[in-house]
């Protein structure tokens, strides 16, 4: 099959767009494959629609795809325009991500050289907070490690616990989850 031309690759890029807003508006994969159908025949609104489901064999005056392959082709579109929608929003926080790097970097330079130059003391704690900041950023600082044993350090035993005794047992590991009980 022959590379599709940037008009049909926008045409492509519009139905998944679509169809993940009828995904999200609640239409189940069989009623998007029909609605964003190419053949007048299948799609619920009778009209082709650009470079819908099964556009290379309505061009070709072959049969429309089954229910089946509507269904396929429609998750496919969906996992593939989220997929898309990850990786572009990743991009956009690894971007905010250096600016906000450089702006720290910026700020240390003023702090540090106020500190060293002049030894104040606000200006040394400012340094440290910057530091802070960037090391939470950069992902620099490990993780604090909680870990929740029986009597002696030995493993806890709940094979026999009550109800109550487990939600003690998650109270104590999820504070969240106490709060949310109230």
């Amino acid at each position: 099959m022959p590379r599709p031309t940037r008009a049909q690759r926008a045409a492509i890029a519009q139905r998944r767009a679509d169809a993940v807003e009828l995904r999200l508006a609640g239409a189940d994969p069989l009623t998007i494959g029909r609605k964003l159908a190419a053949d007048p025949a299948l799609n619920s609104d009778r009209a082709a629609y650009p470079c819908g489901y099964g556009h290379e064999l309505y061009a070709k005056g072959r049969p429309a795809p089954d229910e089946e392959t509507l269904v396929r082709s429609v998750n496919r579109d969906i996992a593939e325009a989220l997929e898309q929608r990850t990786a572009a929003s990743q991009a956009d926080v690894e971007a905010l991500r250096a600016l906000e790097d450089a702006r720290l970097d910026r700020l240390f330079l003023v702090a540090y050289r106020r500190a060293v130059r002049d030894g104040e003391l606000p200006a040394i704690d400012r340094a440290l907070r910057i530091m802070e900041r960037r090391a939470r950023l950069r992902g620099l600082d490990r993780p604090l490690r909680t870990e929740i044993s029986g009597q002696d350090g030995g493993p806890i035993e709940v094979a026999d616990a009550t109800a109550d005794e487990l939600a003690t047992l998650i109270a104590l590991t999820d504070p969240a989850a106490e709060r949310g009980g109230q």
